[in-house]
């Protein structure tokens, strides 16, 4: 029989079990299921196969239950602690990953992993064959011979006998003798009493064997010697439990580790559910590309003509554009696909603009046999990112009146804990199919080359297939969707109508002064200028205000001021809270946040903002996201609304940038306290819905049920406590966070939250029972029973579970605000659509949204807007919104 030259790979399971979960962070998958120790345990393995390719192969573990060392020696392993319960959660699904690769898993009862190891190294060389054993253990150096040799996967070392001569100081011939001295504490083997490492190698170098050391015990001097000799007895013990085993009589011999092929359709499954992306990618990637004999390009009008006509007999399609920027206030169209089927779709390019490129359709004659098409109200298209499509082909005279469904949306209402909800990522979630990306044909960064340079041929391939994805997504996911009568609700009633609604806002834009940021700009410089010599000279020295690493030496090592934290390497911590602590008793600190906060405003708004302004329109346009925080509520880019700070006078200053067109005014309309009245309305407090169905002030009347008072006692100190109080109860807030919000001490803000509760009994029941719900049922609901899911609910790191229990009291709050919010803006564009008014929903942000209204039309706008919001759901408590005039947005908020 001809065996392989390439050496035998020998993998100690167990050994690796224990290193990856210890040696990675917590992973876990969406659903909250630990993963760490699945991918170091299996990118191991990989990284194996990959190095080595070897023909045979198979991965140990220890078996369940008493071994043949117990029958030895009783104690042996006997304080060993529990798997952990996130490691055990794991392991069943190891070994099904192995298995699938065509791995053999070998596990054999009452044999050690280590004996199995060395009797199929042994078997090996019998048969004139080298071994490599991957392995952490530092008792298989016992088995290194001109044959064997050691890797460990972590770190890349590899053990012949050199390396264990380097690492341990002696040959691998003496490591049983070695281990037999010194013991080992993990397994509960006995050894000689403060006898380590280079005693035992030194013994062993000067008496060449246990035996020898034996021989030689009452020569040695001192306390290690009465320890060695008061011992003996228990040597001979040790060197039985540390020695491996190579003969043990097992079923599988070496022509037995074969590798299989690998059953992909189980690892595309596993890796699905485990949410390993890269693995995804990769198997898929192996796979036959998938056929595209019907994406078609559509070059001349009788083509055009007949898929125009396929078109207007199908009720459904899906709608995809290539276009020259990511930017819809700046993009040109280059080309539109289409699928009416699964894996049939078409590409029609219209500005592709490169030497020896096809003649093409005119974008206007092209857009203009389609328009009866995508104005049909009883088709239904399906799109991707269908917003900033929408607001493109407004640049070209063309609006949709299709029903429309955005792949986006509805991953997003399935869950939207999800960290992403791209084509391509759903495509490898409900389709196990790895799809074509933006970067493969356009390249990346600075290389990335317009899509109106790019190759026809490549972007059809690119748009068809996109086209074609969207088209098998959606159907993919309606069937989940359309069964569940609130997530069906929620994105036909709610998200998708929403979604015209910022398109609309989206290209509306708001109007900024550049010359005020400017002018903002220079005097911030001056300030900031300002601050830099204040540091210097506290500090005695010119340094980088920016450095965290500057910053620690001048802190900690020159000004000697206290370290309060530590960062994860162990460096004494510059954070944003530890100056905010350290500012209390020294100026530095407080300069450093000073200057913090005044370059942020500068570089990310005075400079930022003016560059922003779109060259046609004049105004800027920013990106509201819908599916990306967690609670439902909308996010925004290019610029950032939602961050522009309110409490500062240099905050402030941003907002007065944001102005009215001439005889316009800036109207804001901001839900009053919105959280706190949905908390009464879910809790049923009495106390609450007291103090909001009276209309009084929740802070004032807080304090005084917290202090005792009446309301005409409480003082402004006391209204701040229960403001703290009041919203850090829905955040999560500890007795802990609350002493330092409000610099009381511990036990003082402790007392406050036990009053509260006492006075708002229901609050906590609500609070209680929600916690209950959540690790019960791993998600909680909003009103309109939107899922917001929590991965980490039962995790067993107390610290994120406690975290994820503080988001389960809180996202039902924000998720309800949120829909209370969509809602009304959906009404007040629906009324706006037909009331043939002048005035444009600009802005929303947070609870707020902001108006830009015709003079002529203030009063009216106001009577409607505080209508529809407040009587957009009906709660227990009456929703109540604060609402102002101005000629910028600071003079209206």
């Amino acid at each position: 029989m001809t065996l392989s030259q390439k050496p035998v790979v020998l993998i100690d399971g167990s050994s690796y079990l224990y290193r990856a979960f210890h040696a990675l962070p917590p992973l876990a998958n969406t659903k909250g299921e630990p993963t760490g120790a699945i991918y170091g345990v299996i990118s191991m393995i990989k990284k194996l196969i990959n190095d080595y390719e070897p023909d045979y192969m198979a991965v140990i573990f220890d078996p369940k239950g008493k071994t043949q060392r117990d029958a030895i020696y009783s104690e042996y392993k006997a304080h060993r602690p529990p798997m952990p319960t996130d490691l055990s959660m794991q392991v069943g699904h190891i070994f099904e990953i192995i298995k699938a690769m065509g791995l053999p898993i070998i596990i054999e009862d009452g044999i050690e992993a280590d004996d199995v190891i060395g009797t199929l190294a042994n078997q090996a060389t019998e048969l004139g064959m080298s071994t490599l054993i991957s392995t952490g253990d530092k008792d298989m150096a016992q088995l290194v011979s001109p044959t064997v040799t050691l890797i460990n996967t972590m770190n890349g070392i590899i053990f012949d006998r050199e390396g264990v001569i380097k690492k341990f100081g002696i040959p691998p011939e003496q490591i049983v003798d070695y281990l037999s001295l010194i013991g080992d504490k993990v397994d509960n083997v006995p050894g000689i009493p403060n006898v380590g490492p280079k005693t035992a190698v030194k013994w062993l170098a000067e008496y060449g064997s246990l035996e020898g050391v034996i021989a030689h015990a009452g020569e040695i001097k001192g306390k290690v010697g009465e320890n060695l000799r008061e011992h003996l007895p228990i040597l001979s013990l040790s060197k039985k439990l540390v020695t491996i085993f190579t003969d043990i009589n097992l079923a599988e011999k070496i022509p037995d580790l074969t590798k299989q092929e690998p059953d992909k359709a189980l690892l595309l499954a596993l890796y699905k559910h485990l949410e390993f992306k890269t693995w995804l990618s990769e198997l898929l990637s192996e796979q036959v590309s998938h056929a595209h004999e019907k994406y078609h390009v559509i070059l001349n009008e009788t083509d055009l003509a007949k898929w125009v006509e396929r078109l207007s007999l199908c009720n459904i399609y899906s709608f995809d554009i290539e276009t020259t920027h990511y930017d819809a206030m700046l993009a040109e169209l280059v080309g539109i696909a289409f699928a009416i089927a699964p894996k049939e779709s078409i590409y029609i390019p219209l500005a592709h603009d490169y030497e020896d490129a096809p003649a093409q359709l005119n974008t206007q004659r092209v857009l203009a046999a389609l328009l009866p098409i995508l104005q049909d109200q009883n088709k239904i298209l399906i799109g991707e990112n269908l917003k900033f499509v929408l607001n493109v082909l407004l640049h070209y005279g063309v609006e949709v009146s299709n029903q429309m469904y955005d792949t986006m949306l509805e991953s997003y209402v399935q869950n939207s804990s999800l960290a992403r909800h791209d084509k391509n990522s759903l495509s490898l979630k409900y389709l196990g199919r790895q799809s074509i990306s933006y970067e493969e044909v356009a390249g990346k960064g600075a290389k990335q080359i317009i899509c109106n340079k790019l190759d026809i041929e490549k972007v059809t391939q690119y748009a068809a297939e996109s086209a074609d994805i969207i088209f098998q997504l959606h159907h993919t996911m309606w069937e989940k969707i359309a069964n569940d009568q609130h997530m069906k609700k929620i994105l036909v009633t709610l998200e998708m109508p929403l979604l015209r609604v910022l398109a609309r806002m989206e290209y509306e834009g708001v109007l900024i002064s550049a010359e005020m940021l400017h002018q903002h700009s220079i005097e911030l410089t001056k300030r900031i200028q300002s601050l830099e010599e204040e540091a210097y000279t506290l500090a005695g020295c010119k340094f980088n205000l920016g450095s965290p690493k500057q910053l620690q030496t001048v802190f900690y090592e020159k000004l000697q001021l206290p370290i309060l934290s530590k960062t994860p390497t162990g460096q004494p911590s510059t954070s944003e809270a530890i100056l905010q602590e350290l500012a209390h008793d020294y100026p530095l600190p407080r300069i450093i946040l000073e200057y913090r906060t005044l370059n942020k405003i500068k570089t990310t708004y005075t400079d930022k903002l003016p560059l922003q302004i779109n060259p046609k329109t004049g105004r800027v346009h920013t990106c509201y996201n819908q599916a990306v925080t967690a609670t439902g509520r909308l996010s925004s880019t290019d610029p950032n609304l939602q961050n522009i700070p309110i409490r500062t006078e240099e905050g402030r200053r941003i907002r007065q940038a944001f102005i009215a067109s001439p005889h316009h005014k800036i109207v804001s309309a901001d839900y009053s306290q919105i959280e706190l009245r949905i908390m009464a309305h879910l809790a049923k407090d009495p106390g609450l819905l007291h103090a909001f169905a009276n209309d009084q002030d929740i802070h004032i009347a807080t304090a005084a049920e917290v202090f005792g008072l009446t309301i005409d006692q409480v003082t402004h100190s006391q209204r701040r406590s229960a403001k703290a109080i009041n919203f850090g109860l829905i955040y999560g807030m500890s007795a802990f966070g609350l002493s330092r919000q409000l610099g009381i001490d511990r036990q003082t803000a402790q007392n406050y939250i036990e009053r509260y509760f006492e006075r708002y009994p229901k609050i906590k029941g609500y609070m209680e029972m929600t916690r209950v719900f959540a690790h019960q049922h791993g998600y909680v609901e909003t009103l309109q029973k939107r899922r917001l899911y929590l991965p980490e609910i039962n995790a067993t790191n107390l610290q994120r579970q406690k975290a994820a229990e503080r988001a389960a009291i809180n996202a039902p709050l924000q998720g309800t605000a949120a829909e209370i919010i969509k809602m009304a803006m959906i009404h007040i564009d629906n009324w706006l659509q037909t009331s043939k008014l002048g005035t444009k929903m600009i802005m929303q942000v947070h609870d707020e949204l902001v108006f830009e209204v015709p003079e002529s039309e203030v009063d009216e706008v106001i009577a409607k807007v505080t209508s529809f919001m407040v009587n957009t759901i009906e709660l227990d408590v009456p929703l109540a919104i604060d609402i102002g005039i101005g000629n910028n947005w600071d003079e209206a908020h």
